[in-house]
């Protein structure tokens, strides 16, 4: 029974951050035991010293060959890239060396999905200002993710339960948001979206788009992008037979119709903080963040680095274990 279970790349993040500690906690979940094998790439040390943290007795076992990871529930597997110093390290800070590990842990977990040695890549927290100060200019996982794996068109879905919530834009400014809600942009998104949820075994995907303006532009009264650009890009994939409702549904309204009424499995937002206020509502600490139209699965805790109490041991591990847990039910569903 062991051996059908998914092997998970886990990548350690910021290890200054809250990542190794929640990687700790989510270790120990007997939830997590259950329906995968984890490796960590990140470094011993830091590892072993969280465990420390939260108080729990676990062995980090140091693998170089991956027919060395052990399957015994008291222990955590660690490719070490032994590239973090202990004791220059400062926990709770933004610092170049802390954002350099992290990058170097998500290319050597992208690398081993790519090559079929892990079958999912799962995300802890990083600082997207240490990843800048160590000169990699990417706005995030996401974007790295993408170039790392050749990926053209990507979006990110923000999931809890029954709420999931896709993106035509994400980190770009609000005014700048408004420009790349376009056509072509918008059915791909719609596409990413579908073939998402058919991965997460959802047979018969129901979308929504939801509108730009208030009240999705009120007929042309509050802007007319509903007109011009989301009605004509909803009809053009209701022609390609995708099950979108047929018209721009109001973004102060689209999500309780998602959650309360079970009219959609998904909803896709045309800018940032429209999907991720509501997803912050709905599930503040168990949300989880994935990549979809990637060659490969990526989860990702749906939360930062938690500076201020890093080193504590009180971060919450539910968002990492709920992307474990959504990286294996994909794999499950993933065309072999």
């Amino acid at each position: 029974m062991q051996e059908t279970k998914p092997l998970l790349a886990i990548t350690m993040g910021d290890p200054a951050g809250c990542g190794p500690e929640v990687i700790a906690k989510a270790a120990t979940s007997g939830d997590v035991q259950r329906c995968s094998k984890l490796l960590c790439v990140g470094d011993c040390e830091v590892m072993r010293r969280a465990f420390k943290i939260i108080g729990t007795d676990m062995d980090v076992i140091p693998v170089t060959d991956l027919n060395e990871v052990r399957l015994t529930p008291n222990c955590l597997n660690v490719l070490d890239l032994e590239n973090v110093d202990l004791e220059t390290l400062r926990v709770g800070e933004i610092q170049e060396s802390a954002g350099q590990a992290a990058f170097e842990y998500i290319v050597r977990g992208i690398n081993l999905a790519l090559e079929g040695v892990v079958d999912a890549v799962v995300t802890a927290p990083i600082s997207k200002e240490a990843l800048h100060l160590a000169g990699h200019r990417y706005d995030g996982h996401t974007e790295l993710f993408a170039q790392r794996t050749g990926a053209k068109d990507v979006t990110m879905m923000l999931a809890s339960g029954h709420f999931r919530v896709t993106h035509v834009s994400t980190h770009v400014s609000l005014r700048n948001a408004v420009d790349l809600c376009t056509y072509d942009r918008l059915l791909k998104v719609i596409y990413l979206t579908r073939e998402g949820l058919l991965r997460m075994g959802i047979t018969e995907p129901r979308l929504a788009v939801a509108g730009l303006n208030p009240h999705s532009g009120e007929g042309g009264i509050f802007g007319s992008e509903e007109i011009d650009i989301i009605q004509p890009t909803i009809d053009a994939a209701i022609k390609e037979r995708i099950d979108v409702y047929p018209h721009p549904v109001p973004p102060d309204t689209v999500f309780v119709r998602m959650l309360e009424n079970r009219e959609f499995d998904a909803v896709i937002a045309q800018y940032h903080d429209q999907g991720h206020i509501a997803a912050k509502i709905v599930d503040f600490w168990g949300g989880v963040n994935i990549t979809l139209g990637l060659p490969i699965i990526r989860t990702s805790v749906d939360h930062g680095t938690a500076f201020d109490i890093a080193g504590t041991g009180k971060a919450n591990p539910e968002s990492l274990v709920n992307a474990i847990k959504y990286a294996c039910t994909m794999h499950a569903h993933w065309p072999d």
